[in-house]
């Protein structure tokens, strides 16, 4: 939104300037982890919805009473539930059917109350409402009470039950919604279900979620993790859910496959044969990867791809990890909130050597094989270590801290679930100190702090095995801080050839948010890694440097064996010009645009879906349609900043100044002290010329984020025609905090203005070296060089320019034109 102002310097004014995107979130669902529950987030669904040809017969739907709508055909493909499996499995049924994994999800009755549940010894408060348990031998009920009365909400389903169960009632549109009371099975009491499970964000204070936000909706965030072959069946129009799957609980065919066909090649093989062709996924065939990459599904937070996951497939074709750039970890890798074991379980020296599966250590139904022995279970490769364990682990024989889970797998609880730090990694006390992180010693020896632990650690082991993780979780912290102090360390973390896979993700995903150029050339390296987590993470921050190298590096990365690299690659590609994709190169990216924009729609019921596909639309000019996507991202998920603050730019762009002012008022509701707000409700003050407004609008948003290079550019420009001194030093704010063409030559025109053209010079050629390809660099550096009475230094700023085979035709005309200006002058002389 430019501001005019008249001026007799030929040299173009800087203008004012608002991000195309002022904000690109890839995790932002405000969400609450619910015990096992996962919470997918952004672009598409979980696997195991139905596509057509697959399922057969009555499946329930959300109380379980009636068949689905749309019986599917029988034939291979299709399922047949776990009575299918029985018939010929009876002793594996049996296991399967008692274990967390049957029972993850079962219906309310008053016998299963009975069995499992006490009474409350009186109401809770949960947000502004009291309520209460109420159940009976005609069912249960949750009460709800406040100042509009009392309302009772009925239980259809349970969920969970190895340390918590959770409650679910339907509510209106088909929503099947968790309630706000949930149940402490090892201390047989109810409690605040939101309150327990505050998750943790960079953006905003730690709060609990209301117990009706789409994070508890089970149709929208935590389903096919609890039933089996489930179709959420959610009509956009509508905003309402048809669901249905074929049983609660995780059955055989979740990770063997659909055993309609299995069964009948079965019952029809001769007696006492067996079929060549079993018709049936067995595990027994697949892979170490392979079998790991089954589990994470319901194992990781994740973002989800695709809906068409089956086992064997790679988990990275049809997911994204949520890394250690998300808060509910803590820099160290630890867990803070919940992050459901995959992530940690990659940091693992074990997990890492290639010859660990789940299923060694656990069993298909969940259970822990080696509950009898322990130390069983680390016997093959640790042999000498469990021969001597009290040597080993300076803790006496047969007592706590003998067993090898004491130290490498600590428990901690999140919303009163325990889990176990599947890292493996020994404990870590300094980390404890810089961090705040947990550590085994002193959960075990609570009446002690992490330098007493750290002592005896250090005199225990003479290699300082702590040292490589303090060094990489402090880079961590930084980033997460924006400090780029620490940039060149970072760069070489992310590029060492001893790497750790999440640490390298995770610095690449923060880097995003660098301005500074020199992340370039590792963010190259990275998306070369081995790992198709590191090379996603690397084109995605590569979408922030819009350059010639960057745009060759994503059109190649279109092309990645892995789907999740070449959506991402595609996701940061399309917010390029056209013209930056070479014709060879336009196929392979087509098609995986064509991946991103489906992996948007996958999942209609989700507003960073909505929010995402707005960022698209914006990328491409397409206003209307962006402002419409982001619209109904905001009517899904109404305390979602980042909606409001994209749809002010595209009503910006329709010259919809009252909407945009709407936009930002609902922002600035939401939060209050996010800076972006405030960046743009300056430009949109300053293109109402309202000038006082603007400037203090920008001024706030530095008051929030002083290294805020767009508020400090902006501020610059409109404090620049009376205020010089301060203009410049806001120039130099903006330039400092990110080293851009365009910042650079805005400083550079203030430096002249000041009279310094020494200073301005150098500014403009340390931005030609970073960005060659910057016009108006050129024009400025080559009229000051001019200026000083240096024609042939000036041609040679033009010529240097003109080497650039990617000049367009208009742009070589000009500097061709100035060339033979500057030359004609010197043979008239």
């Amino acid at each position: 939104m430019p501001v005019k102002t008249d001026t007799t310097d030929a040299t173009p004014r800087p203008r004012f300037h608002i991000a195309r995107r002022l904000l690109w979130i890839t995790a932002a669902l405000v969400t609450a982890a619910l015990g096992v529950m996962v919470v997918y987030l952004l672009l598409a669904p979980k696997n195991s919805p139905l596509l057509p040809g697959e399922g057969q017969g009555v499946r329930a739907n959300l109380l379980g009473s009636s068949p689905h709508p749309n019986p599917l055909p029988a034939g291979e493909g299709n399922y047949t539930g776990s009575p299918g499996c029985r018939k010929c499995h009876e002793e594996f049924y049996r296991l399967w059917a008692t274990s967390f994994h049957g029972l993850a999800m079962q219906p309310y009755s008053a016998a299963f109350a009975k069995e499992h549940l006490t009474a409350s010894t009186g109401a809770i408060q949960v947000g502004h409402s009291k309520y209460r348990p109420e159940l009976t031998a005609d069912g249960g009920w949750i009460v709800e009470q406040n100042a509009d009365g009392e309302k009772k909400f009925p239980i259809a389903h349970v969920m969970g039950g190895k340390n918590v169960y959770y409650f679910l009632t339907p509510l209106d549109r088909g929503r099947l919604q968790v309630l706000p009371l949930a149940y402490d099975v090892h201390q047989k009491k109810w409690f605040d279900m939101p309150a327990s499970g505050v998750r943790h964000f960079a953006d905003r204070a730690d709060a609990p979620l209301d117990w009706r936000h789409s994070a508890y909706t089970f149709n929208t965030s935590c389903y096919s993790c609890h039933v089996s072959q489930l179709s959420r069946n959610y009509d956009p129009e509508t905003k309402t859910y048809h669901t249905v799957w074929t049983e609660p609980g995780i059955n055989c065919e979740t990770c063997h496959g659909p055993g309609a066909e299995h069964v009948r090649v079965c019952e029809s093989a001769p007696a006492g044969r067996a079929p060549a062709d079993l018709k049936i996924i067995s595990t027994k065939r697949l892979t170490v990867q392979q079998l790991n990459d089954s589990c994470a599904p319901c194992h990781a937070k994740m973002i989800a791809l695709t809906a068409t996951f089956r086992p064997g497939d790679r988990f990275f074709d049809h997911f994204d990890l949520v890394t250690l750039d998300d808060q509910d970890f803590y820099p160290d890798g630890r867990d803070l909130g919940e992050n459901y074991t995959l992530a940690t379980w990659r940091l693992s020296p074990c997990a890492q050597s290639g010859r660990l599966n789940c299923a060694y250590c656990h069993t298909s139904s969940g259970r822990y094989r080696f509950r009898e022995n322990p130390n069983g279970a680390c016997l093959p490769c640790h042999a000498e270590k469990i021969a001597d364990v009290k040597t080993h682990s300076f803790h006496p024989a047969d007592g706590p801290g003998n067993r090898c889970t004491d130290c490498h797998m600590p428990t901690t609880t999140f919303a009163l679930m325990r889990r176990t730090d599947h890292s493996m990694r020994p404990p870590m006390p300094a980390a404890t100190t810089a961090f705040g992180s947990p550590n085994a010693c002193n959960l075990c020896h609570a009446d002690k702090d992490a330098a007493w632990a750290d002592a005896l650690v250090r005199q225990w082991r003479k290699r300082d095995y702590q040292a490589p993780v303090l060094r990489w979780a402090g880079l961590i912290a930084a980033a997460r801080k924006h400090d780029w102090s620490r940039l060149p360390e970072m760069l070489a973390e992310l590029t060492r050839k001893d790497r750790e896979e999440i640490v390298a993700a995770s610095l690449a995903r923060l880097l995003k948010d660098c301005n500074d150029p020199k992340k370039l050339l590792a963010l190259l390296e990275a998306a070369k890694d081995p790992s198709p987590l590191v090379r996603a993470a690397a084109v995605e921050a590569l979408g922030t440097v819009l350059d010639r190298e960057s745009a060759r590096a994503l059109a190649a990365a279109c092309g990645d064996e892995y789907r999740l690299v070449r959506i991402r690659a595609a996701a940061a590609l399309s917010d390029f010009p056209a013209g930056a994709i070479s014709g060879a190169d336009r196929p392979a990216f087509q098609n995986a645009l064509q991946e991103y924009l489906a992996s948007l729609r996958a999942r209609p019921d989700h507003w960073t879906s909505h929010y995402n596909l707005g960022n698209y639309y914006l990328a491409q000019g397409d206003a209307a349609a962006a402002a419409a996507a982001f619209e109904s991202a905001i009517e899904l998920e109404p305390q979602g900043l980042p909606p409001y603050l994209n749809a002010s730019v595209a009503y910006a762009r329709l010259g919809r100044n009252a909407t945009v002012e709407r936009m930002l008022e609902k922002a600035q509701a939401v939060a209050p002290d996010n800076p972006a707000v405030y960046v743009n409700l300056g430009m949109l003050r300053a293109e109402q010329r309202r000038l006082k407004e603007a400037e203090a609008a920008f001024r706030t948003a530095l008051k929030h984020d002083p290294q805020s290079a767009v508020a400090a550019y902006n501020l610059s420009v409109l404090l620049g025609q009376e205020h010089l001194d301060e203009a410049l030093r806001w120039a130099e704010t903006a330039y400092r905090a990110s080293p851009t063409a365009k910042y650079g030559y805005n400083l550079a025109f203030f430096q002249r203005r000041k009279g310094d053209a020494a200073a301005a010079i150098a500014t403009l050629k340390g931005v030609l070296r970073k960005d060659p390809d910057a016009v108006d660099a050129v024009l400025l550096l080559g009229t000051l060089v001019e200026e000083q009475g240096k024609p042939s230094e000036a041609v040679e700023v033009y010529r240097a320019a003109l080497r650039n085979a990617g000049l367009p035709p208009v742009v070589r005309r000009r500097f061709e034109e100035h060339i033979r200006r500057l030359e004609s002058r010197r043979e008239e002389k």
